[in-house]
């Protein structure tokens, strides 16, 4: 037992640890406010300055995310856009996003970043965690190198190890807390010091033998999903041809107790996991000579929804007699998912793309998110005020995000025509609504 590990683990069992983040968005801040409940000493890094002032100064930027929090711990923590101030901590946690380049292959460039800042403040006794969902072997492949470099060995001098972040944004009914923590480490000491560091604020921390498993484990979480998903969409498509209502049919087969989870169509995937990383494990299994048949055909149903949907909406547009060239189109809800603000990958920007390029006219509400960018570029669009008025100009009102705040009834009453992505206006006058 080294005493670079001994020194570690003394700080965190005593609390008197110094924590850093790298990336402060939706997994970096609930971190930042778990450690500090814990009473512990946290520096936040983003390159966002916009972020970093804004919790300075006691306000937060994500919904589900109280300033009253900020507020709480406002002394407890520094938000910074300075790199070097993370060589005070005694664990340093990478929570960076891990997008797809243009040609669909993993973006590693804010992970790489991360690395670089770490090795220029690494030290011995510092832990390091990675959380960013990537494919098996980053940790290993990106990081380690990075350290190693500077003359520090791992399990010796520092300690490296792979905790996929689990956040659901808008879940209410499991917490940073609560929900358990998988944890692979580079060698065992590693993984002793990861499982230390993450028990002092996680229920239930889950120990598996290698960076990689935990990698793999965060892959396996997410392509179920897209898999699941992918198969009712492919259902919801059959079943509009043969006249079923495939939410009847879900409806139905989830009353079985046993062996059948419910999973239920939409107008495509959003959020930053379920459309990105199925594609990381992809592209690293080229390396292997392995096709993942089965994953890429998930993505490629999920990903084509968005057609789909308009395909329905100009159907129900020429069953009224109407072209959906200069027709006015009115998408309810912008956000990818019910009841929060997050766009990223939402399959409402798709389906503004695909209806302006079919020559509609289109505009958006949202209650959550009152301004908006297609793909984060172009014009800026803005939420328009639901009114009686508002919703009878449209030709067209398409459901894409079923947003608890919408007066379903309502909507349907005022609307010419509804067509529903979610089952949202189920019941409500038939020859109104359009299924898609």
């Amino acid at each position: 037992m080294t005493n670079s590990y001994k020194k570690l683990l003394t700080l965190l069992d005593s609390k008197n640890a110094v924590i850093g983040i790298i990336g402060l968005g939706y997994v970096g801040l609930p971190l930042l406010l778990r450690f500090c409940e814990e009473g512990f000493k946290v520096i936040g890094f983003d390159t966002d300055t916009s972020k970093v002032k804004a919790l300075n100064a006691g306000g937060s930027y994500i919904k589900h995310i109280h300033s009253d929090d900020i507020k709480k711990h406002a002394k407890k923590f520094t938000a910074t856009t300075e790199a070097s101030k993370l060589k005070n901590a005694d664990a340093i946690i990478i929570c960076v996003p891990t997008p797809l380049s243009v040609t669909r292959e993993p973006d590693m460039s804010y992970v790489e970043a991360a690395g670089r800042i770490i090795a220029n403040v690494a030290r011995p006794g510092q832990i390091i965690s990675l959380e960013s969902t990537t494919y098996p072997g980053t940790t290993k492949e990106v990081i380690l190198p990075k350290i190693e470099e500077k003359g520090l060995k791992a399990g010796k001098d520092f300690f490296l190890v792979f905790s996929p972040e689990r956040e659901d944004p808008g879940r209410a009914d499991y917490t940073t807390k609560t929900t358990p923590k998988v944890v692979g480490g580079i060698t065992k000491n590693c993984l002793t010091a990861g499982v230390a560091l993450y028990s002092l604020i996680i229920n239930k921390v889950v120990p598996v033998s290698s960076a990689e498993a935990a990698e793999m484990s965060k892959l396996l979480e997410n392509i179920y999903r897209s898999v699941n998903i992918a198969l009712v969409n492919e259902l919801k498509m059959l079943c509009d041809r043969m006249n079923i209502d495939i939410w009847e049919v879900i409806d139905a087969a989830k009353t079985k107790p046993f062996g059948f989870q419910a999973f239920y169509p939409g107008p495509g995937l959003g959020g930053h996991c379920i459309p990105i990383d199925p594609f990381y494990l992809t592209w690293k299994a080229r390396e292997y000579d392995f096709s993942t048949r089965f994953i890429e055909l998930a993505g490629e149903i999920n990903t084509n929804m968005p057609y789909y949907v308009v395909g329905k909406v100009v159907e129900a547009l020429n069953n009224e007699g109407k072209s959906l060239k200069g027709a006015k189109v009115l998408i309810l809800g912008i956000a990818y998912k019910k009841d929060v603000d997050d766009m990223r990958e939402s399959p409402s920007l798709e389906l503004i793309r695909l209806l302006k390029e079919k020559g509609a006219a289109v505009d958006y509400n949202d209650p959550f998110v009152p301004v908006a960018k297609a793909h984060g570029k172009g014009t800026a669009m803005r939420s328009v005020k639901l009114t009686t008025g508002v919703l009878k100009k449209y030709d067209c009102v398409l459901i894409a995000t079923n947003h608890s705040a919408y007066d379903y009834g309502w909507i349907v009453e005022n609307a010419q025509l509804v067509v529903d992505t979610r089952n949202a206006a189920k019941g409500l006058k038939k020859g109104k609504v359009v299924k898609a």
